[in-house]
Protein backbone atom coordinates (compact mmCIF):
# COMPACT_ATOMS: atom_id res chain seq x y z
CA UNK A 1 0.00 0.00 0.00
CA UNK A 2 2.76 2.30 1.16
CA UNK A 3 4.50 2.15 -2.62
CA UNK A 4 1.15 3.33 -4.73
CA UNK A 5 1.56 6.48 -2.32
CA UNK A 6 5.12 7.50 -3.36
CA UNK A 7 5.45 10.81 -4.82
CA UNK A 8 1.99 11.91 -3.47
CA UNK A 9 1.00 14.41 -0.91
CA UNK A 10 -0.80 12.85 2.15
CA UNK A 11 -1.48 13.54 5.72
CA UNK A 12 -0.32 10.85 7.60
CA UNK A 13 -2.08 9.58 10.77
CA UNK A 14 0.28 7.69 13.33
CA UNK A 15 -1.17 5.13 15.90
CA UNK A 16 -0.75 7.41 18.80
CA UNK A 17 -3.53 9.92 17.42
CA UNK A 18 -0.93 12.44 16.16
CA UNK A 19 -1.01 13.48 12.02
CA UNK A 20 1.62 14.63 10.08
CA UNK A 21 0.08 17.12 7.79
CA UNK A 22 0.55 17.42 3.80
CA UNK A 23 4.03 15.74 3.49
CA UNK A 24 5.06 13.75 0.54
CA UNK A 25 6.56 10.35 0.50
CA UNK A 26 9.53 10.18 -1.35
CA UNK A 27 10.70 6.10 -0.68
CA UNK A 28 10.65 3.51 1.70
CA UNK A 29 13.98 2.38 2.84
CA UNK A 30 15.65 0.39 6.38
CA UNK A 31 17.05 1.75 9.41
CA UNK A 32 20.59 1.27 9.68
CA UNK A 33 20.47 -2.19 11.30
CA UNK A 34 17.73 -3.46 9.21
CA UNK A 35 15.43 -4.25 11.74
CA UNK A 36 12.30 -1.60 10.90
CA UNK A 37 11.26 -0.38 7.70
CA UNK A 38 11.09 3.60 7.68
CA UNK A 39 8.95 5.52 5.20
CA UNK A 40 10.86 8.84 3.79
CA UNK A 41 9.17 11.88 3.20
CA UNK A 42 9.45 16.00 2.68
CA UNK A 43 7.11 18.43 4.17
CA UNK A 44 5.53 20.42 1.69
CA UNK A 45 7.69 23.71 -0.24
CA UNK A 46 10.86 21.85 1.09
CA UNK A 47 13.31 20.03 -0.81
CA UNK A 48 15.85 19.71 1.94
CA UNK A 49 14.84 18.24 5.46
CA UNK A 50 13.78 14.72 4.78
CA UNK A 51 11.33 13.04 7.80
CA UNK A 52 11.76 9.13 8.31
CA UNK A 53 8.82 7.58 10.24
CA UNK A 54 8.90 3.73 11.69
CA UNK A 55 5.84 2.15 8.92
CA UNK A 56 4.57 0.39 12.12
CA UNK A 57 3.58 3.72 13.33
CA UNK A 58 1.39 4.45 10.32
CA UNK A 59 -2.29 3.77 10.93
CA UNK A 60 -3.42 5.35 7.51
CA UNK A 61 -2.77 7.92 5.24
CA UNK A 62 -5.02 10.56 3.51
CA UNK A 63 -4.45 11.56 -0.08
CA UNK A 64 -4.41 15.25 -0.37
CA UNK A 65 -5.53 17.03 -3.62
CA UNK A 66 -3.23 20.37 -4.12
CA UNK A 67 -5.46 21.38 -6.69
CA UNK A 68 -7.89 22.18 -4.32
CA UNK A 69 -5.73 23.81 -1.51
CA UNK A 70 -4.16 25.70 -4.41
CA UNK A 71 -7.20 27.42 -6.05
CA UNK A 72 -8.17 28.44 -2.30
CA UNK A 73 -5.39 30.80 -2.46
Amino acid sequence: MAKSLLKRNVNLHLKDGSVIVNVQLTGICEDDFGRRRLVECVPYGENQRTLRIPLKSIAWAELINLNFIQASD
